[in-house]
C-alpha cells in the first residue's frame, strides 16, 4: 500500500512543477518581447512603439505602467547600444555631451509629469505618440527623411536649436515617443553626417532612461516582470544585431511595424475616451 506522505509528496511536486511551468511562461515571454524589439532598435527600427503594441495587443502590462517600464526595462540593452554606437560612430564631443545634458533635462521634467498623470491621460499620449511613431516609421519606409550633410559637430545658432529640440524630445520618451527618427531627421536637417543619430540618439536614452526610470520608480508606476524581461532579454539580442547580424534587408518590417502600432495607437486612444465618457 502506497505511503500516504508519498501521495502527498507527489501531489506537491506536481503542484510545483505545474506552477513553475505557467510562471516560467510568462516570464520567457516577456524575456522574448525583450530579445525581438531590442534586436531591431539596434537596426533602426525602434523599441518603444513595438514594445507599447506587444503590450497591448496581449494585454501583458497596465497602460498606466508602460511608460515606466520602457524606461526602466529597456535601459541595459540601451547602454549596450550606447557603448557600441559612441564607440564606432565619430561625433564631436561637446555636442554629444550638449545634446545628451539636454535629452536628461527633459527626462526629468516629463517623467516627473508622466508618473502623475491618471490612466486616461497616459493612454491619450501613449496613442498620439504611437501615431507620430507610425508616420515616422512611414517616412522611414519610403527614405524621405532629408539626406543631410558630413558635419560632425553643430555650432552657434545650429547647436542652440538642436538642445532645445533634444530637450523637448527628452521629456517625449517617457510617455513612449521613441527618439531615433527625430533625431535622425533633426541632424539631417541640421546639416550632420545622418550616421550621427545613433551615437546622439543612444548615448541619450543611456543617460535619461534611468533618470526618467527614478521618478517611475518612486511611484511605483511599472511593471517589475516586465521590466526585467525586457533587459534580460534585450542585451543579448542588442549584441547579436549590432556585432554579428550587423544590417538585414527591414523594409518590409517596418511596414508590418506601421500596421501594429497603428492598431495599439487607435486602441490607446478609444480606451482613454472610452474610460472618459464612463
Amino acid at each position: 500500500m502506497t505511503d500516504p506522505k508519498t501521495i502527498l509528496f507527489a501531489a506537491l511536486l506536481l503542484l510545483t512543477a505545474v506552477f513553475v511551468a505557467v510562471w516560467s511562461r510568462a516570464a520567457w515571454w516577456h524575456i522574448a518581447i525583450g530579445a525581438v524589439t531590442n534586436f531591431f532598435d539596434t537596426l533602426g527600427i525602434g523599441s518603444f512603439a513595438t514594445t507599447t503594441s506587444m503590450y497591448r495587443f496581449w494585454r501583458l502590462v497596465d497602460d498606466q505602467n508602460i511608460p515606466g517600464t520602457l524606461n526602466i526595462g529597456h535601459f541595459l540593452p540601451t547602454v549596450v547600444q550606447a557603448l557600441i554606437y559612441i564607440t564606432i560612430v565619430q561625433v564631436e564631443f561637446t555636442t554629444l555631451i550638449l545634446l545628451i545634458a539636454a535629452a536628461v533635462a527633459g527626462s526629468w521634467i516629463g517623467a516627473a509629469i508622466v508618473a502623475g498623470m491618471p490612466r486616461a491621460a497616459i493612454q491619450r499620449g501613449m496613442g498620439v505618440a504611437l501615431l507620430i511613431a507610425a508616420v515616422l516609421m512611414v517616412m522611414t519606409a519610403l527614405n524621405r527623411f532629408p539626406g543631410g550633410g558630413d558635419a560632425l559637430f553643430l555650432a552657434n545658432t545650429k547647436l542652440v536649436v538642436a538642445i532645445v529640440i533634444t530637450f523637448m524630445l527628452g521629456a517625449l520618451m517617457t510617455l513612449g515617443i521613441g527618439a531615433y527618427a527625430p533625431i535622425m531627421i533633426m541632424v539631417s536637417l541640421l546639416g550632420m553626417n545622418p550616421t550621427a543619430a545613433f551615437p546622439i540618439m543612444m548615448g541619450s536614452c543611456a543617460f535619461l532612461m534611468p533618470t526618467a526610470g527614478f521618478q517611475f520608480i518612486r511611484k511605483n508606476k511599472y511593471d517589475v516582470p516586465a521590466a526585467i524581461g525586457l533587459a534580460i532579454g534585450g542585451i543579448p539580442a542588442v549584441l547579436l544585431a549590432a556585432i554579428i547580424v550587423k544590417s538585414l534587408p527591414l523594409n518590409y518590417v517596418r511596414w508590418l511595424v506601421v500596421v501594429v502600432v497603428l492598431y495599439a495607437a487607435f486602441s490607446l486612444l478609444r480606451s482613454s475616451f472610452v474610460k472618459a465618457r464612463a
